[in-house]
């Protein structure tokens, strides 16, 4: 939960780069909020539009998390290196939301980018943040001094 209230005090932060887990985890989150608010708003019958398609419970959650899910993506496309205005191929019918997931699965750039340091840094590499563990698998030990 922290990782989806992170992303909402960063309301509207374009700049600097969120790693995969925050992005993945404010997602979950937001899908998982969603669904329980369509349930609820079909229970006590505030579903309008065609076919009863959109509650007023989940609609007003979305309309509040908009800004702060397009700036985690924006952030995320920061962490692989590329520029957050990529997140506009989704605009693209068919294939535009493909290649935005495949954006969103790949790792982040290790170490400083042209958008800001690594936010993996320190699990990457040892130090604070890192548990005081050396390193995660698949990572190289932090330097000992």
């Amino acid at each position: 939960m922290q990782w989806y209230t992170d992303v909402i005090k960063k309301y509207a932060e374009f700049s600097g780069r969120a790693r995969r887990k925050e992005y993945w985890m404010f997602v979950l989150f937001n899908a998982i909020i969603g669904i329980v608010l369509s349930i609820i708003d079909l229970v006590i019958g505030t579903k309008f539009g065609p076919n009863d398609s959109v509650g007023v419970l989940s609609g007003l959650y979305s309309l509040a998390v908009l800004v702060p899910g397009l700036a985690v993506s924006w952030r995320r496309l920061h962490d692989t290196g590329r520029s957050g205005w990529w997140y506009l191929i989704n605009l693209v019918p068919c294939v535009g939301w493909i290649v935005f997931l495949v954006f969103a699965i790949q790792e982040g750039n290790a170490g400083d980018n042209a958008y800001g340091p690594d936010p993996k840094a320190a699990e990457r590499f040892g130090g604070p943040g890192a548990g005081g563990e050396p390193g995660y698998p698949g990572y190289p030990p932090a330097p000992q001094a």
